[in-house]
């Protein structure tokens, strides 16, 4: 899955450029009820501007609340003008670019096209759990050796099992890797598990949802 997927094309963004006051800037990210704006000049990146960081510079200043906010320019505040993804970056780089702050810009050929939100971010990784389909989720632990995904597709393939999702973690451990399958749900759940156990998964949880 690649950023594009989950991208808010500029057309659809609310932004503010960096000549802005830091008035202008609170208006609308109260106006649209957003944490975050991008700072673009023409169609040229140049930050975000936060709530958060605005509030911040105006606490470690010694100005008044009024005359602060109507004289300080976003592009004095604005933070993250080096930290953006590019149209074909993968989903997961987002998520790591986004455990800080609401938003991030996404840059082609160094032009602003757009962002990558976290709420859209968040959706996008319930979908990838199949968080929004009921089902059994079965957490169990695997020998990391040759073949053994292999292995598990065929055990699904003999119970006509439907995947909903496929997760696996651990992928820095040598031994064991766990992983988390979620199917939908039939009466043959015991047997399926039984078979998974036989040929060495050992379960460590079901959760039907």
């Amino acid at each position: 899955m690649f950023v594009k997927s989950a991208l808010v094309k500029k057309e659809k963004c609310f932004t503010v450029r960096p000549e802005d006051t830091m008035q202008k800037g609170l208006e609308l990210l109260e106006q649209h009820s957003v944490d975050a704006l991008p700072v673009v000049d023409g169609d040229k990146f140049e930050g975000i501007f936060t709530w958060y960081h605005a509030y911040r510079a105006f606490f470690y200043s010694d100005a008044k609340k009024d005359d602060f906010i109507r004289s300080t320019k976003v592009k004095d505040i604005m933070v993250n003008q080096d930290v953006y993804l590019n149209i074909d970056d993968v989903y997961e780089k987002a998520l790591v670019e986004l455990r800080d702050f609401p938003i991030i810009a996404v840059v082609d050929e160094g032009k602003f096209i757009g962002i990558v939100t976290r709420f859209d971010v968040v959706n996008q990784l319930q979908s990838a759990f199949g968080m929004q389909q009921s089902g059994f989720r079965i957490t169990f632990t695997s020998v990391e050796s040759e073949g053994r995904i292999g292995r598990l597709g065929e055990i699904i393939e003999k119970y006509k099992e439907s995947v909903v999702s496929l997760v696996t973690f651990d992928e820095t451990d040598k031994v064991v890797r766990r992983i988390v399958l979620k199917v939908k749900k039939k009466d043959n759940i015991d047997k399926f598990t039984k078979e998974l156990e036989k040929s060495g998964f050992r379960i460590l949880d079901i959760t039907e949802d």
